[in-house]
């Protein structure tokens, strides 16, 4: 008889514990992005570590010292998976010159970027240059470090 109740209260423990409601969880980190999300996460990541490229007063040439920007660059371009990615070279200068001149060396400066970009092995179909002259000044100060800053090549990615 001991036996049959004590059968009797295992198999009502079972029955009442294994008839729980519980709504199963969905683990969200594991949802998939699509390819936009993905090629925009890898612009974004690029665009974030890109760097400036600066020049001498009335030159557009690439510095040396300036090499090394330009090589950094051209690994973030040629990186795994950003195969997909467009690079717009901005060209930009400081405010001395005439309208005219200063977009003819932004567009110069421009080139230069994208020519140093090939060389390290970018598309260069996937590099675009553009000349914003004076226009597009990031310091309007009247010293020459502000003159400095305004003359460079910006770098933007789109896809």
């Amino acid at each position: 008889m001991k036996k049959i109740v004590l059968t009797t209260l295992a198999v009502a423990a079972l029955m009442i514990s294994g008839c729980s409601k519980k709504t199963p969880e969905i683990d969200m980190s594991q949802q998939t992005m699509t390819d936009a999300q993905r090629m925009a996460k890898v612009a974004s990541q690029i665009q974030n570590q890109v760097q400036n490229v600066y020049f001498d007063f009335d030159k557009y040439s690439i510095k040396p010292e300036m090499k090394s920007v330009v090589n950094s660059n051209a690994a973030l371009f040629n990186q795994t998976g950003a195969e997909f990615i467009n690079v717009k070279v901005e060209g930009n200068c400081d405010e001395w010159g005439t309208d005219e001149y200063n977009y003819a060396l932004g567009l110069k400066r421009a080139k230069a970027a994208k020519d140093a970009l090939v060389a390290e092995g970018v598309n260069p179909n996937r590099i675009s240059v553009v000349s914003y002259g004076e226009s597009n000044p990031v310091c309007t100060d009247k010293t020459k470090s502000c003159d400095a800053q305004n003359r460079r090549d910006e770098f933007k990615v789109s896809f």
